[in-house]
């Protein structure tokens, strides 16, 4: 097993839902298998669609998952799909260089430029210790190394490399990372509450603190938002930690959502149940009863949770 960086633009070329599934071509395949039981980063290329001249991708690493299985695409030959859970996007997403420094070393070429011919690979291997620093810069609001105020990859910046957050001292060379730290790493990844954390910080972030339905901001005393991430699809209902499956709301919104008592149709409308709220409840939403959406349009619910929510939860 190896880790890998998977490519997926904001309009996929194929059938990809990163949150579940990665679809790809035989030409990729036995890169892929490297990677099945082991952790992959997903990245966002700057070509938005397939079309050779759009751009728009925001040239980061935004999330990570476990490849669980691979399997042959039914319809489409020479074609298959990865399996994926645990997906977890990052709080802050991570451009693929900072300064001088390159998270994967194999996209620099020796004389410090770009090495455009790795880019067009759309999976690439990803050592250790490359894996490890890209989480640490991708969770570190949530390990306690920055706060969630951290300056937005497009502005300017010269950041040292960071230092690997779980190494108990600086390593001479990366060639291996140690497997104490390997596993305490994966520990994190699985773990409720760390996945809790992240998924909240992730949403609240999208989201600018501010309740989706009815537009409300409230920090408490000490600077904490008081608005809450709620999944779309539940958790309980294998709903993945994406941010397209999580909706900033306030607290009472939050328990009438779970409730199935209100829900979002796919041009992102406010649905409520019949009868079931009542006018003092429904004068808190939004005066045109449309959702307050994050301005990525990646970052925005995914329609297949939304139709999840609206049949299986939804009492209306």
């Amino acid at each position: 097993m190896t880790k890998a960086v998977f490519t997926t633009k904001v309009s996929p070329v194929y059938d990809d839902l990163p949150e579940n599934r990665y679809h790809f071509p035989k030409t990729y395949l036995n890169q892929v298998k490297k990677a099945e039981g082991d952790w992959v980063i997903y990245y966002e290329p700057r070509r938005s669609t397939g079309d050779f001249s759009s751009s728009g991708g925001r040239q980061v690493y935004f999330a990570t998952a476990r490849v669980e299985s691979i399997y042959p695409d039914p319809v489409l030959a020479d074609h298959y799909y990865a399996e994926i859970s645990n997906y977890l996007p990052f709080v802050r997403p991570v451009p693929f260089k900072e300064g001088k420094h390159y998270y994967e070393s194999g996209l620099e070429k020796e004389d410090g430029s770009t090495n455009k011919g790795a880019f067009g690979r759309a999976v690439r291997m990803l050592p250790d210790d490359e894996y490890d620093l890209i989480w640490q810069a991708g969770f570190g609001h949530v390990i306690g190394l920055e706060e969630r105020t951290r300056p937005a990859p497009d502005i300017p910046e010269e950041p040292m490399p960071p230092t690997l957050w779980l190494a108990e001292e600086p390593s001479e060379s990366y060639d291996h990372v140690p497997m104490e730290q390997d596993r305490r790493i994966v520990e994190q990844l699985v773990s409720r509450p760390f996945r809790d954390k992240a998924f909240s910080a992730a949403v609240k972030s999208a989201y600018h603190d501010t309740c989706a339905f009815t537009g409300l901001k409230i920090i408490n005393g000490g600077g904490r938002s008081e608005v809450q991430a709620a999944h779309i699809r539940p958790v309980e209902h294998r709903g993945p930690d994406s941010v397209r499956n999580g909706i900033a709301l306030s607290g009472t919104v939050h328990w009438m959502f779970d409730r199935g008592l209100i829900s979002i149709d796919d041009d992102f409308s406010l649905l409520l149940a019949k009868d079931r709220l009542p006018d003092t409840a429904v004068r808190l939403f939004n005066a045109n009863m449309k959702l307050l959406l994050p301005v990525q349009v990646e970052l925005r619910p995914h329609s297949q949770f939304l139709d999840y929510h609206r049949q299986n939860i939804f009492k209306g």
